[in-house]
């Protein structure tokens, strides 16, 4: 009797010290865990935040009046030209890729449930992961030298086109997508059309999605450079107004070519050219987030 009562009373505290002993054993986990965690961001976070630092510094430092004002000079000069054609190419991307992202976001969300629907939607996923060398090389051959149009705005525009349009289409379709039921049963209740309905009442509703694919789509046109080299080529002077068979300047080509330069003054323009890349993205992805904020809020 003495023993099983001693057993008996014995029995919780050894409970109690496996219980403290598995606690221990899962904070001494937990902590190995959180280290690696901190360790992984630090190596992916501590690299970007260098570069991030050395680009703005050293860019913020080359950037002076005649960098807006002069065009380039073989290595030395300002970077007006560049500037002007980034703008030319992104813009003319937009151009062609939002009209038909968006239309194509519009199918996917409202009319893509069936076989042909999940083909369109395969198709842009596929070709968001097409990499954007392989897209410059492929409008290489088909555009420059194919149809003749040589380095030219209209091939690199086209060919930007063709790499930011599934963002739009999905940006769209997600946004489409997110609307409520009764929206849609409201307008047709006020005895809307179906083009009516998606144009002038689902379209509207989702223009801060939409419009956040379309600047996300800007921002990745603005930094590509692979794309550019096989279809735009390069030009110290300014864009002249013709779309085919006339090479054009651009940022991403300067910092991509220039830094591989002996000269300081290559290197000053590298930089400079770098940071004017790093402020019109981030600034784009600023409003973006802006758009989704205000989207979120109403």
């Amino acid at each position: 009797m003495s023993s099983l009562a001693s057993s008996q009373t014995a029995s919780p505290s050894i409970v109690s010290e496996r219980v403290s002993r598995r606690q221990r054993k899962r904070r001494v986990f937990n902590g190995v865990f959180a280290a690696l965690c901190v360790l992984a961001f630090a190596v992916v976070v501590v690299p970007l935040a260098d570069l991030l630092w050395m680009t703005l510094s050293k860019g913020s430092a080359a950037l002076s009046i005649g960098l807006f004002t002069q065009v380039t000079n073989g290595i030395s000069g300002g970077l007006l030209n560049a500037i002007e054609g980034s703008l030319v190419l992104s813009g003319g991307a937009l151009l062609l890729a939002a009209p038909i992202g968006v239309l194509s976001g519009i199918y996917l969300a409202e009319y893509g449930h069936g076989r042909w629907g999940r083909v369109v939607r395969f198709l842009s996923d596929v070709l968001t992961g097409v990499p954007s060398i392989v897209l410059g090389y492929f409008a290489y051959v088909t555009l420059v030298v194919g149809m003749g149009w040589q380095f030219s705005a209209l091939a690199g525009a086209i060919t930007l086109a063709i790499m930011v349009m599934p963002y739009i289409a999905r940006f769209t379709e997600l946004s489409m997508r997110q609307n409520p039921a009764s929206l849609r049963e409201a307008a047709y209740a006020l005895g809307c059309k179906e083009h009516q309905v998606v144009m002038r009442v689902l379209l509207p509703s989702a223009r801060a999605g939409v419009l956040t694919g379309v600047l996300f789509a800007l921002a990745i046109s603005v930094g590509e450079t692979a794309p550019l080299i096989y279809t735009a080529g390069w030009s110290n002077y300014l864009w002249n107004g013709k779309l085919t068979q006339e090479p054009i300047g651009y940022l991403t080509y300067v910092i991509w070519s220039f830094i591989n330069q002996p000269f300081a003054s290559a290197h000053a323009l590298a930089y400079a050219a770098a940071f004017l890349v790093v402020g019109i993205v981030l600034a784009i992805n600023l409003v973006a987030r802006l758009f989704l904020l205000k989207k979120r809020v109403s």
